[in-house]
């Protein structure tokens, strides 16, 4: 796996995480969360990884109940914020954070 496409993966992905703030821009973030799994899954169709490695591009849950599950688990540990989250005002970014802590959290 290159480690640059890898930066630019998880670079793109934070920008857009960072940009929600309405409708308009939450859709752009799922378009790019959308592509992170799908290039994932192209690395990993290409070259597939060892059982106990990591994933290409950090996605922990590859079925949609894992992920769906994943998203609630974190939700509600997060309502009252974490020790390095804080719950954001904006509904918008609440919800991008909860769709991207699904791609990372277990």
């Amino acid at each position: 796996m290159n480690d640059e496409l890898q930066r630019q993966m998880a670079a793109k992905l934070q920008d857009a995480l960072e940009r929600v703030v309405d409708e308009r821009s939450l859709i752009h973030f799922l378009r790019v969360l959308g592509h992170d799994w799908n290039t994932e899954r192209q690395l990993e169709a290409d070259v597939p990884p060892s059982p106990y490695a990591r994933a290409a591009l950090g996605w922990e849950n590859h079925s949609i109940g894992a992920y769906l599950d994943a998203m609630v688990d974190w939700a509600e540990a997060s309502e009252e914020g974490l020790r390095c989250y804080d719950v954001p005002d904006n509904p918008w970014r609440r919800m991008a954070d909860i769709l991207f802590a699904g791609k990372i959290y277990e």
